[in-house]
């Protein structure tokens, strides 16, 4: 596939290849930059305030797979202090077909999307950000696949992203979280011990 700057998209390595999916243009890896928890592989956009991340969590089997997204994305909606009323929103939760899916392995795989207002950093300021969640659900391994695109939507100029905002020069679409999903390839099953 070839992005609109004409260089071919290629599958990136992920927890030291165990799995790989193919990762939109202009991605740092916060991992360069930062410490990140090794349950993670976090990407920031190059230019905006977007970023992606994969993480491998807990597989939550007393929650129906339809449940489980939401399930996920509330506890995001915690660990960013976004649980009070009106902080958080599931606009849609939506099965994926697994034949449009590069991991097989899965049982099912969901995407939910919703909105949280979370602050940065523990700043006073609060963002509105779209975030796209998907799941990957996959029991026998006792791990539920997490990849989470926020899409930043609304940005107080109090918060430290506010320099961020307005310089969209080529932002990620959700078709890239969209690809990303489709080409998440697990390479090594060894990664779930």
């Amino acid at each position: 596939m070839q992005s609109a700057g004409g260089s071919a998209h290629r599958a990136h390595p992920l927890f030291g290849g165990a799995l790989s999916a193919v990762i939109p243009l202009c991605a740092t890896d916060v991992s360069e930059l930062r410490e990140i928890p090794d349950n993670q592989e976090v990407f920031a956009h190059a230019h905006t305030d977007q970023s992606l991340i994969v993480e491998l969590v807990e597989y939550q089997g007393q929650v129906a797979d339809q449940g489980a997204a939401r399930y996920h994305f509330e506890d995001i909606a915690g660990s960013n202090k976004a649980l009070e009323p009106g902080a958080f929103e599931v606009t849609s939760v939506v099965a994926l077909a697994k034949s449009e899916l590069a991991l097989s392995e899965c049982s099912s795989a969901w995407v939910l999307t919703g909105t949280q207002c979370v602050s940065k950093f523990n700043e006073d300021a609060r963002n509105t950000v779209t975030l796209h969640l998907g799941l990957f659900r996959l029991p026998q391994f006792s791990t539920d696949v997490l990849i989470t695109f926020n899409d930043p939507q609304n940005i107080s100029p109090d918060s430290s992203s506010a320099s961020a905002a307005g310089t969209h020069k080529v932002p990620w679409t959700v078709q890239d979280f969209q690809h990303m999903m489709q080409t998440l390839t697990l390479n090594n099953p060894g990664l779930f011990g």
